[in-house]
């Protein structure tokens, strides 16, 4: 229940910012160029409506996780309620975790109205619902599934640094693993016995966020685009990982978080 309570009031505070407001705007704007891009593009109307579409959802989703996420711990050291919260019957570790759900409560809200409104435009261009509109779906969730690991680095990097490193970090990182794969090449084409070591460590170590797109093309997002599915042992190893990961990060920011010293 106190993890909830927690989730809950993270969830309002993060209703009342400024910067949420501003970013799902920008996203409802480029849901809206698309429509008109579609309109202009014959035979391509709902492929290119989509495509802005998802990538919108992506994106803007990736700066609420880092901008928003990276507050939620530094906000409450410098209002300095943080005092109040860790003198009370709440461990740090449900603090994080309350903080860590609020952030995902308001992700999820602002995926799905991303997501209606791309029905909406879709319905609007096609002059009717169809059914295989919820085909993006699957894509869908595994935007999300990336936006909860984007999360759970941020909140991590948030446990010690700053709030312009650990934006630095979490950003640095989600555009390092959407190349991960590329490291594994280098290492089998290397021919020095440390960078391929190097390249393969950093392989194994880094969140591979192209997990998320599927290993083999077409990517899910581009399947999307064609009102198709990726297959659903995709879907289990991408949330298998996400989720694997997610956890390991939230228990090392919860073991960095439940030592620091904020006197």
């Amino acid at each position: 229940m106190k993890v909830l309570w927690i989730a809950g009031n993270t969830f309002r505070e993060n209703i009342r910012d400024k910067v949420l407001y501003n970013l799902v705007t920008v996203a409802f704007l480029l849901v809206g160029g698309a429509l008109l891009l579609g309109e202009l593009s014959i035979g391509y109307e709902m492929k290119i409506i989509i495509d802005i579409g998802m990538a919108s959802v992506s994106l803007t989703g990736v700066l609420i996780a880092v901008f928003i996420g990276i507050s939620l711990v530094q906000k409450e050291i410098e209002k300095r309620t943080i005092y109040n919260i860790v003198s009370k019957p709440v461990s740090r570790h449900q603090f994080l975790l309350g903080k860590f759900l609020g952030l995902l409560f308001t992700l999820a809200v602002n995926v799905s109205l991303m997501v209606m409104a791309i029905f909406a435009a879709l319905i609007y261009l096609n002059g009717r619902w169809d059914w295989s509109f919820l085909n993006i779906l699957p894509a869908t969730l595994l935007i999300f599934m990336e936006l909860v690991l984007v999360t759970a680095l941020s909140l991590f990097f948030s446990s010690f640094s700053t709030p312009v490193l650990s934006a630095v970090f979490t950003l640095s990182l989600w555009v390092a693993g959407h190349f991960n794969n590329d490291f594994l090449s280098f290492a089998k084409l290397s021919k020095s016995p440390v960078a391929e070591f190097t390249c393969r460590l950093l392989y194994y170590l880094l969140p591979n966020f192209s997990n998320f797109d599927s290993n083999a093309a077409p990517t899910a997002i581009q399947q999307a685009g064609y009102l198709q599915t990726p297959e659903p042992v995709v879907l289990l190893a991408a949330f298998a990982y996400g989720s694997l990961y997610t956890v390991l990060l939230l228990a090392a920011a919860a073991g960095i978080f439940e030592r620091r010293d904020f006197k």
